[in-house]
């Protein structure tokens, strides 16, 4: 069975051929293509970089599918995809930051031989999450990796990997799909109406992920639209405050929501694996077992309690950015068209220094909450900001 370092293995994806789960990203497709055929167009490491929702992932997993399997064996390219070829091996971390033991078990695991398919495939889905000395960890690995050993890192930018990193893999940039395919794909996917998503991929900014959440979410768009118009509302302190407060519960709830379904299903299946009945006590023996698997939840939800506040300040950067574009007489590509009359409103009596301070607050918060700034006091200061024009 395909090893998954600290992550459950997602759905299976059931293509005919690796790529058909690939959309959108053509140039890249050939790219990987001739390298899979062409050992002279094959490198032992690759870093697929691309926005939020460019298909990253997707796209890794497509090119392992290829490497792992014989030309024409569905079987083997299914088993990748789905996770489960004994010759991959993925990390997906749910963490905050990949921890340094996970990337030293990448590492050994990198060094055995294939068993059954033409590579072994090493998939980071996370790399931008690596700290310094876990980058450190796969230098060697990537430097003097064994013949048959492939690495395939995947980050939002290579600026988000250490240069010693990024000069020992070949990068693969992806491109930026349209609002219109992207709207085109989740109404197709989904059934969602077809205005319905549209404004959820430009809500989305074109992440396709959270577009076709938004699409098929009425309350996760109704979460959006309350936050923006809260934002909207600050004029003093206490407004800040109360909009803070208002964000990180609305940003809990959601995460909450997202995580405990699977934390109950996670429990269960262990009382199950370990033979605890259901509603008996846990023996002593096998405690430090289920300790450890709420210890994971916890970090998971901390990373899901995180990602939910940066996708509120990237909304809000959204919506600030519509501002400044107005206030240049720029009214084409609005992200938040239905807020045009606020917004227009807003650019009137704002200048656009303002603005841009506004937007260097938001940039600002993303990165102090990324080092563990309580999420209300960073929110609260930021939005004094929006109330004020100054930097408390």
């Amino acid at each position: 069975m395909g090893t998954t370092v600290d992550a459950p293995a997602p759905p299976p994806v059931l293509a005919a051929e690796p790529w058909d789960a690939v959309w959108g990203q053509d140039d890249a497709v050939r790219a990987l293509q001739a390298a899979a055929s062409d050992p002279e167009s094959m490198t032992h490491a690759w870093l697929i970089t691309g926005p939020p929702g460019s298909g990253r992932s997707t796209l890794a997993y497509a090119f392992a599918a290829a490497l792992i399997a014989e030309p024409g064996d569905t079987v083997a390219m299914r088993q990748v995809l789905a996770r489960t070829h004994p010759d991959l091996t993925s990390l997906r971390t749910e963490q905050v930051i990949i921890r340094i033991d996970e990337a030293r078990r990448l590492v050994e695991r990198a060094y055995f031989a294939p068993s059954l398919g033409r590579h072994r495939v090493i998939v980071v889905e996370d790399a931008d999450r690596m700290a310094e000395r876990t980058s450190n960890v796969l230098l060697k690995a990537l430097e003097e990796p064994p013949e048959h050993t492939v690495w395939v890192l995947c980050a939002p930018s290579d600026a988000d990997l250490l240069p010693t990193i990024r000069s020992r893999v070949r990068t693969l940039r992806l491109r930026e799909p349209d609002v219109a395919d992207v709207a085109r794909l989740i109404s197709e996917r989904t059934g969602a109406d077809p205005a319905v998503a549209e404004q959820s991929a430009r809500h989305a900014q074109r992440h396709i992920g959270m577009a076709q959440r938004l699409a098929t979410d009425a309350a996760a768009r109704s979460r959006r639209d309350d936050t923006l118009r809260s934002a909207l509302r600050v004029r003093g302190v206490g407004d800040a405050v109360d909009s803070a407060g208002r964000i990180v519960q609305a940003a809990t709830e959601d995460a909450k929501a997202l995580t405990a379904e699977r934390d109950d299903a996670e429990r269960a299946q262990l009382r199950r694996t370990l033979g605890i009945p259901e509603g008996a006590a846990v023996p002593p023996a096998v405690r430090a077992q289920l300790s450890a698997l709420e210890d994971d939840q916890k970090r998971r939800a901390t990373r899901s309690l995180r990602d939910g506040i940066d996708r509120v300040l990237t909304d809000l950067q959204s919506m600030y950015r519509d501002v400044l574009m107005l206030g240049f007489g720029r009214d084409v590509e609005l992200i938040n068209r239905e807020l045009e009359p606020e917004l227009r409103a807003l650019a009137a009596d704002w200048s656009t220094e303002r603005t841009l301070l506004v937007l260097d607050r938001i940039a600002e918060t993303r990165r102090n909450l990324e080092q563990n700034v309580a999420p209300t006091l960073a929110l609260e200061s930021m939005l004094v900001t929006v109330a004020s024009g100054r930097t408390p």
